[in-house]
């Protein structure tokens, strides 16, 4: 993991690079006296006099729809993220900055890899990831949620340092619906570990300020709450921890690639001209039923089994789906977009991505945007909040190279994702811990929002910070918190987005509003 800038000197030029798969940070931006800056946060580029504050539309779109806002976008027009696997030169009598990749990942599978032979290897070159980044001369320890990734990591850190306990933190919650801590304490006792749980509640939950000055701008991942409590209590016990994140995106463990691959399978089955009206209209018949039980939830699939592949999944990971989000927007924000949708953030990375497997396909994509734009920007901030050092062993990028090699059916098989991971490891963690449902680092978000958090979503989401901005229709956001509050639907994550957002905005006009300080030396 890495960002870096070299300015050499005699050449009169500048480099920048980031690592392959976006674990750390870097952004830049080109000011209009030819400034270029560059900085690990945004907070940093802010204070350039000159840089352009201003939100941009499309940035505004792609968070919205996806929770984040995806390289190498951000929210301001200005500023830009280098975008994983790329550098960025700068040379003396040049006219711009252009940003070069140098990796990217191939999926290209070994159809001699027998499931034995691909679960003994797939141990042996997680155990080597994992004794690589134990390599620390501070206080070292994991995370541990009680899911199959961290718990693979901290099974092999036992095994690798046999006579030393490892140091393992979790968090609990009061709900059993979003709680794995029995989970993880199986596992802690297994190994001997020196375990450490802190429980999240209500009372606990951050202040909503404190994520808009770590993430610089929107970022609608609840569970960063948990991660950022989780990196508090591990930076009391240690300095350095191994995190478990990166298996799902490289093995195939979400739900929704399981569903998608069953989609794809009945796409393929009816052609488009049949299968959109069809489907269109049982998904436009079939009621909302958020408050009833799961196999009665069928709307979300008949709306994915309408659309094509690639929005079928945008629509599977959105945080506020299309249709929601067009009708929440008002007028003159649609006018912005001219016709703009996030769904082109897809567009641009399947261009890469692999086309003769559906799976390999969506795994590209997550690769290239949840990774680096959700899962690792949140480790990284509540990291770095806490001078915590997280190291991701997963991610190491000879692993990840040698996972794209596996065919699909090793990564997904029937309805069990990571498939030749769970089988490799049934001897060294527990059954219940392997083949359990996936539970995700959730918060009881719609609960909270419902009782602990209601006065803050009404006067934050009703109030006039979001009106003001521009891009929500009143009677639309009034509509929303009503049917949540009432029961009628489910809509935690879109009001937590939203929420989010008005803190941005808060945070984002005081930040204006104050004087820019000039950096002495700008390169």
């Amino acid at each position: 993991m890495f960002a870096f800038a070299i300015w050499d000197r005699n050449r009169g030029s500048l480099f920048l690079a980031r690592d392959r798969l976006g674990i750390k940070p870097l952004h830049w931006a080109e000011l209009p006296d030819g400034t270029l800056a560059f900085a690990s946060e945004l907070k940093s580029l802010m204070q350039l006099p000159g840089l352009d504050r201003s939100l941009e539309p499309e940035a505004v779109e792609e968070y919205l729809a996806l929770g984040y806002v995806p390289e190498p976008r951000t929210i301001f027009r200005g500023a830009r993220k280098l975008e994983p696997g790329h550098t960025l030169l700068l040379e003396r009598g040049s006219r711009r900055p252009a940003p070069r990749q140098y990796w990217d990942l191939h999926f290209d599978p070994d159809t001699s890899l027998d499931e034995e032979a691909a679960a003994g290897e797939l141990v042996d070159r997680l155990r080597e990831a994992v004794a690589i980044r134990m390599v620390a001369e501070v206080p070292l320890g994991a995370f541990l949620s009680g899911g199959v990734d961290s718990s693979a990591v901290v099974a092999m850190m036992a095994q690798i340092e046999r006579h030393k306990k490892v140091r393992t933190c979790s968090i609990a919650f009061d709900d059993p619906r979003y709680d794995e801590a029995g989970f993880a304490a199986r596992v802690a006792a297994r190994y001997a570990t020196d375990h450490y749980v802190q429980t999240v509640d209500p009372e606990r939950i951050p202040p909503l300020d404190l994520f808009a000055r770590l993430y610089d701008e929107p970022f609608a991942d609840s569970s960063a709450i948990p991660t950022y409590r989780l990196c508090e209590l591990a930076r009391q016990k240690v300095t350095v921890a191994l995190s478990g994140d990166g298996g799902d995106e490289n093995l195939a463990g979400y739900r929704r690639h399981r569903w998608h691959a069953l989609e794809e399978r009945i796409r393929g089955r009816l052609p488009g001209a049949l299968r959109a009206p069809v489907f269109g209209t049982l998904a436009r018949l079939y009621p909302k039923m958020d408050w009833g039980p799961r196999i009665l939830r069928a709307k979300s699939t008949f709306q994915a089994l309408a659309r094509p592949s690639l929005a079928a999944y945008l629509h599977s990971v959105s945080v506020i789906p299309d249709e929601l989000r067009q009708g929440l927007y008002s007028r003159g924000f649609r006018g912005d977009l001219q016709g703009y949708e996030a769904l082109e953030v897809f567009r641009r990375h399947d261009r890469n991505a692999p086309q003769d497997d559906p799976l390999s396909r969506i795994q590209y994509i997550d690769i290239k945007t949840y990774l680096p734009g959700d899962i690792l920007t949140k480790v990284d901030r509540a990291s770095m909040a806490h001078a915590l050092e997280v190291r991701v062993p997963i991610l190491d990028h000879h692993l990840v190279e040698w996972m794209a090699t596996l065919p699909s059916g090793l990564k997904l098989r029937g309805r069990e994702g990571k498939y030749v991971f769970k089988k490799a490891l049934e001897p060294h963690l527990p059954a219940d811990v392997l083949y359990r449902p996936k539970m995700g680092f959730a918060v009881p978000m719609a609960r909270w929002l419902r009782q602990d958090l209601r006065r803050e979503l009404e006067s934050r989401v009703l109030g006039e910070r979001l009106l003001d901005a521009g891009f929500f229709d009143a009677a639309a956001l009034r509509t929303m918190v009503e049917q949540h509050l009432g029961g009628r639907r489910e809509h935690s994550a879109a009001l937590w987005a939203l929420l989010v957002m008005d803190s941005f905005l808060e945070q984002s006009s005081a930040a204006t509003s104050a004087p820019a300080a000039r950096p002495e030396a700008p390169v």
